[in-house]
């Protein structure tokens, strides 16, 4: 999403119902947002063109897949090959996300894993890769807290940008 690109009250609104219910229509986000339907499919085609909305792959748990392993692998990079090394690393299937570190790190791989001996083949390619010298992987135990955007979004929907706890919670949830 570039940078100048923001999130308004009502496309934070919109994307709380969107997230609420992926599956509704553009009349039935009108309806609960209060919008019209020409306002919700202009407003979902710019969040769209502007990236706001990213892919659906987010929304597919892996385990369903059969990789039921989760892993980060904190990598050190020779720096003249960093971009040669996130080319390799995208080619590998089982590597889902890559992000770029400051500090000790490099890169964060988050990687799946089918078992714990597909985890090794996996971190074993990370670290056959030109421009990788080291690697440490960390397996994780469990998910404490899913990647979630709907306190942002509705704190944008109220009209706060402010950064902080609040103490939101999601519905459901004590």
């Amino acid at each position: 999403m570039p940078k100048d690109t923001r999130i308004d009250p009502t496309d934070a609104r919109l994307l709380l119902a969107l997230s609420a219910e992926p599956r509704a229509t553009t009349v039935a986000l009108a309806e609960r947002t209060g919008l019209s339907r020409n306002t919700v499919q202009a407003r979902l085609a710019a969040l769209d063109r502007d990236g706001a909305v990213t892919s659906f792959e987010r929304r597919v748990d892996p385990a369903a897949l059969g990789y039921p392993l989760t892993a980060f692998v904190t990598t050190h990079v020779a720096q003249r090959l960093l971009d040669e090394v996130a080319a390799a690393l995208a080619a590998i299937p089982e590597v889902v996300q890559v992000h770029g570190l400051t500090g000790e790190s490099d890169l964060l791989v988050h990687v799946v894993a089918r078992d714990a001996e597909d985890l090794y083949r996996v971190a074993g390619q990370i670290l056959a890769r030109p421009g990788v010298e080291r690697t440490n992987t960390a397996l994780v135990m469990r998910q404490l807290v899913e990647y979630r955007m709907t306190p942002l979004l509705r704190r944008a929907a109220s009209g706060g940008n402010a950064a902080g706890g609040g103490g939101e919670r999601e519905p459901g949830h004590r």
